[in-house]
């Protein structure tokens, strides 16, 4: 058992960034609306963290400035989607190059770098855990209960549906949407947070190693439903995982093919997905990605 251990805990780390990158990209989906810039938002938030933790020596300062950085950045998506009707797919895709190529700008004079790291803690004699996996079980329990056992989360629900309908009832439709993209974005910033300032600490350009492309097909393998992000999550993490202890035990299999185990699990689970599509179809939100104004 004891030799078990450290895997799990290696497993529940890498699964942590993608249940929050997932369950911020899932919220702001049943509002209707479709980020693809996932990505850019982690690396904008974990180069903000990194950065601002290291010169002013706070982790706490780090963790709310990466969170603060990835709610700008989708701020900047609900501005140019909502307001100016830019396409999302096409806005989604700017921001996720756009935080490529900032967080490498930012982040070379931080390679060099490296933090203490936040480090478990104990809840219970014998029984510690790292916050940010507690905090993302904790999450995924308050997403659970506010999609589906409350009224604000009906209203958003209903918004992804049918927008038109939602707005004819009376309800504010771009507020809702802006609040389920900030959410989103808050929730991309603190994976990215996580990645830099706890799971690493370090550093190294590219920190996220296409975790938020994973996340957002993470939300179609759960079908739009939250305690599946988690189980996708901790699946894609186990995978993850499985290319270093494979590395370890000496397994004979060429380290390129290892290190893409995790993305070649994902096209694999979204190809046999992809043939349910009535399941997609019956679970999608039916307003997802379409344009919509209050003068439409």
């Amino acid at each position: 058992m004891n030799d078990w251990l450290p895997i799990l805990a290696t497993v529940l780390g890498a699964a942590t960034p993608l249940i929050y990158a997932g369950l911020g990209e899932l919220v702001t989906e049943k509002a209707g609306v479709l980020n693809l810039g996932v990505e850019g938002m982690m690396l904008i938030g974990a180069v903000t963290a990194f950065a601002v933790a290291s010169d002013s020596g706070s982790l706490a300062a780090g963790i709310a400035a990466g969170t603060g950085a990835g709610i700008a950045a989708s701020a900047l998506f609900a501005l140019l989607t909502l307001h100016a009707l830019a396409n999302a797919m096409a806005t989604g895709l700017a921001l996720a190059l756009f935080g490529v190529g900032l967080s490498a700008f930012v982040g070379r004079a931080y390679i060099s770098r490296v933090l203490d790291g936040v480090g478990p803690v104990e809840l219970l004699p014998g029984l510690a855990l790292d916050p940010f996996v507690l905090g993302s079980l904790l999450l995924l329990a308050a997403v659970q209960f506010f999609l589906y056992h409350s009224r604000a989360g009906l209203v958003l629900r209903a918004v992804g549906e049918s927008p038109t309908t939602a707005h004819a009832l009376g309800y504010p439709v771009r507020l809702i949407r802006w609040a389920a993209i900030l959410f989103g974005g808050a929730c991309s910033g603190l994976a990215g947070t996580f990645l830099a300032v706890d799971y690493t600490p370090m550093w190294v350009e590219g920190l996220t190693a296409g975790r938020g492309w994973i996340a957002l097909a993470l939300v179609v393998f759960a079908t739009w439903k939250p305690w599946r992000v988690l189980a996708g999550a901790y699946l894609f993490g186990g995978v993850t995982i499985l290319q270093f202890h494979g590395q370890a035990l000496g397994l004979a299999i060429p380290p390129q093919f290892m290190g893409m185990l995790p993305y070649l699990a994902t096209i694999v689970v979204l190809a046999l997905i992809s043939r349910r599509g009535t399941t997609l179809r019956a679970n999608a939100p039916a307003s997802l990605g379409q344009t919509w104004h209050p003068g439409f």
